[in-house]
């Protein structure tokens, strides 16, 4: 019986530390997955329930299985390596390619920030707040955060804003689903060569698969500073961020598929879908489909322009990181500060042509994206970079052909797109 006690109590003292460990590290698996939620996150997964009801809803699985593996990589390296992935770029492929890569993601990056901060005023206005007053209070508030904060008390403000995408799951509640209809649907997926289906799902593999998430998971690891005897609990803060998101990603098309789709009403925006959703599920789903908006925005603001700076000051060789003083890493809170303020400025201008942005910004994403993949594999293999710790032979066929996948998508999008 003492055998026993002891064991029981060494059990659970090991179940413990084991728990702990995983609150600690986690953070940069949950953030970077959970932000590509974001505006035009937001807007794709509406437009795919009013659209098509729950008829592509299964692709949500094999979507969030490519986000686990890739984004399973880019931790791998960080906490191996030690270095960010334009960092390990640079130092593998040259400073020319690397150069190239850094122009593509500002611009890219650049678009999506202005798309964050359209999301706020877009997101505010139907809680009755006008865009001269939320947007520069959003743009301030961000940057004041990032300049002022650590590390560590920026992860927690991304965990908790993180919570709030909860808002999603509670207006799925609100509409009562068929659930045994939907079931249905990832029971007997159904998939027609349409082009606007096709484009669709490529939509929706491209705004969950974002390259400027890797960049920032694999910062971020490296400045958390995670060892290799603990990356088992970054593997978990990965798969179960993927998981979130794809589960907030479910709700949002479930959502406008139960009302907008049922309904016959057409919508372009994130704003018109919150709108439109009073007559059918009552005013407290749009003031909450609104809300989420607005904390996805906000939480993408911060973070797609620190993706940028991480991703443009490793690639040149400069000082990088939040825990960093401004006079430290002048050029890192540079960028950032540049960033926040050309997002903010160019949606307070009257008349912008916001869709034309967002639209360059995707086709920019569609093209760096291969490149991005292709460079993770061949860094990955890489024995003198990661020793024993490079992909298995199982693991790497699923991983290039989900790469092939990937880029064959991201190329009948640009076909479409031409």
């Amino acid at each position: 019986m003492a055998d026993y006690k002891k064991w029981f109590s060494s059990s659970r003292h090991s179940l413990w530390r084991t728990v702990s460990l995983f609150f600690v590290l986690m953070g940069p698996g949950v953030i970077s997955s959970n932000v590509a939620n974001d505006a035009s996150g937001i807007t794709t997964y509406s437009l795919a329930g009013a659209e098509f009801g729950l008829k592509l809803i299964w692709s949500l699985v094999p979507i969030m299985i490519a986000l686990v593996m890739i984004q399973e990589m880019s931790a791998r390296m960080g906490v191996v390596t030690g270095k960010g992935l334009s960092d390990l770029i640079r130092e593998k492929f040259g400073a020319k390619i690397t150069f190239y890569l850094m122009i593509a993601m500002f611009f890219t990056n650049m678009g999506n920030v202005i798309a964050q901060f359209a999301g706020v005023a877009a997101g505010m206005e139907v809680l009755g707040v006008n865009k001269l007053i939320s947007v520069p209070i959003s743009a301030f508030l961000m940057w004041w955060m990032a300049v002022n904060g650590t590390y560590k008390s920026l992860e927690k403000i991304f965990l908790a804003g993180c919570v709030f995408y909860l808002s999603y799951i509670v207006t799925g509640i609100i509409v009562k689903p068929d659930w045994g209809h939907v079931a249905e649907q990832f029971l007997y997926p159904k998939l027609s060569l349409e082009p606007s289906e096709m484009a669709m799902v490529i939509g929706l593999m491209g705004t969950t698969v974002a390259p400027w998430t890797l960049f920032y998971l694999q910062a971020t690891v490296v400045e958390k500073g995670v060892k290799l005897e603990e990356y088992k609990f970054s593997r978990f803060d990965v798969v179960v961020g993927s998981i979130i998101a794809q589960i907030v990603a479910f709700f949002i098309v479930l959502v406008c598929a139960e009302t907008l789709f049922k309904n016959g009403i057409q919508i372009e925006t994130a704003k018109e879908a919150a709108l439109a959703l009073k007559p059918f599920a009552g005013k407290y789903c749009t003031y909450l489909f609104a809300f989420g908006l607005v904390n996805a925005s906000l939480l993408a603001i911060s973070v797609v322009p620190l993706s940028t700076t991480y991703l443009i000051c490793e690639g040149l060789g400069w000082e990088a990181g939040i825990d960093k003083k401004f006079v430290e890493a002048p050029q890192f809170y540079g960028f950032y500060s540049l960033m926040i303020l050309l997002g903010a400025g160019i949606i307070m201008y009257p008349n912008v042509p916001l869709i034309r942005i967002m639209y360059l910004s995707q086709v920019i994403n569609g093209v760096v994206l291969p490149f991005v993949l292709i460079f993770i594999l061949l860094l990955i293999n890489d024995k003198k970079l990661m020793g024993e710790q490079t992909n298995g032979p199982i693991f790497n066929i699923i991983a290039w052909i989900t790469t092939i996948v990937l880029i064959g998508f991201t190329l009948l999008l640009l076909i479409q797109m031409i």
